[in-house]
């Protein structure tokens, strides 16, 4: 397919005699054509960081937008603007498909009078057929997402068997093959496109409980891999959506699976990845499953917190809440305890006190500092 529209980019680059970009209708690169000159001042900013990063800045979309480019039928001519970085004139031909707008062929060109309209007419003729091709993509995205949230959310049974066979279809040749399974919440943005995310076999948005922050929606990601122990195709897709889902987004990858009947817990995995780079950012941009430790256990627990230790995750008490966690994580070693918070023994000693008297607790038992420190680190997700 990428083959495809770089022939029909080239074809109108060769057609004009002006070098060609195709970007989707989010502004992201498909393909282009070769510039060959020596001239630095022949290229501009916006045309390098495009193909460069693969997208354009929300600035550089809302200035090429205002030219009324998502609604023209024809070629619309651009012109340069220095100071929004745009230092050559463009020609953006728009590329439909039954009147819905897929993308843009872009043409530097600042020429007077420019290519004629006989030829601007053909070009326009090439751009229906990279629109042909766009909607089959947009429509195997579609699928492929509808069958991954079928698989995603299907019971165990006939159902899931039947959604394990769609999606192995959809996905042809590559289905048995490694994949992880990567959750990015929360995601407040349309689902994207299975090409705007590198590596990507499928994607999905999902709704779930449990999500961090409490998000309603999700982005599920199904990344290929060469191998179970090279996550690096995950860690570029999910740095590729950051740009797009917030600072506060959260990412975690299940561990890696061969084939799609494990898909349900690789996902539940991944949520509870997530939640735990919620908890712990040291985790990482991408925290992993097999990665996580004692996470893999507290994700699982209730999200009510343990009656007795309830009264500790108060606002009132969020000193103690703290000096308790930093107790059991120390060992229980009050020298340890005492460093690591800058305070005396003695505060140490009269807080722990409190802590005892709060919960019920005692910081003696074993199983009592057990139930106080899987509580407290349960409340962080």
């Amino acid at each position: 397919m990428k083959g495809d529209y770089q022939d029909l980019v080239d074809e109108i680059s060769a057609l004009l005699g002006v070098p060609a970009t195709l970007e989707n209708r989010d502004f992201g690169l498909i393909a282009f054509g070769a510039h060959d000159t020596e001239d630095d001042t022949a290229m501009d900013p916006v045309r390098t960081r495009s193909i460069v990063t693969r997208k354009s800045t929300p600035a550089v979309r809302a200035w090429f937008e205002g030219f009324g480019i998502a609604r023209a039928t024809g070629p619309v001519r651009i012109p340069a603007a220095p100071d929004a970085g745009v230092f050559r004139g463009r020609i953006c031909l728009p590329v439909r498909h039954r009147g819905m707008v897929l993308g843009y062929v872009w043409l530097l060109d600042d020429s007077d009078p420019g290519p004629d309209t006989a030829r601007l007419a053909t070009a326009m003729e090439v751009t229906a057929r990279i629109g042909d091709l766009l909607a089959e993509e947009v429509k195997a995205g579609t699928d492929l997402a509808r069958e991954l949230r079928a698989v995603l959310t299907a019971g165990p049974g006939w159902q899931r068997e039947t959604a394990l066979t769609a999606l192995r279809t959809a996905l042809g040749p590559g289905a048995e093959g490694q994949h992880v399974v990567v959750c990015v919440a929360p995601w407040r943005d349309e689902e994207p496109s299975v090409r705007a995310v590198p590596g990507t076999a499928a994607l999905c948005t999902l709704p779930r409980d449990g999500l961090p922050y409490g998000a309603g929606v999700a982005l599920a990601l199904l990344v290929r891999l060469r191998s179970p122990d090279a996550l690096a195709p995950a860690l570029a897709a999910v740095a590729r959506l950051r740009g797009s889902a917030g600072e506060d987004t959260a990412a975690g990858a299940s561990a890696p699976r061969r084939g799609p009947a494990q898909l349900p817990e690789a996902w539940h995995e991944a949520v509870a990845a997530a939640r735990a780079a919620v908890a712990r950012p040291r985790l990482g941009p991408v925290a992993q499953w097999p990665s996580i430790g004692p996470y893999r256990l507290l994700t699982a627990l209730p999200a009510t917190p343990d009656p007795a230790i309830a009264p500790l995750l108060t606002p009132a008490h969020t000193e103690l809440a703290h000096t308790a966690e930093v107790f059991l994580d120390c060992a229980g070693q009050a020298g340890r305890t005492a460093a690591a918070l800058g305070i005396h023994r003695q505060t140490l000693y009269y807080r722990l006190s409190r802590i005892e008297h709060l919960t019920g607790l005692t910081l003696t038992s074993g199983e009592d500092r057990l139930l106080l420190h899987m509580g407290l680190k349960a409340a962080r997700l």
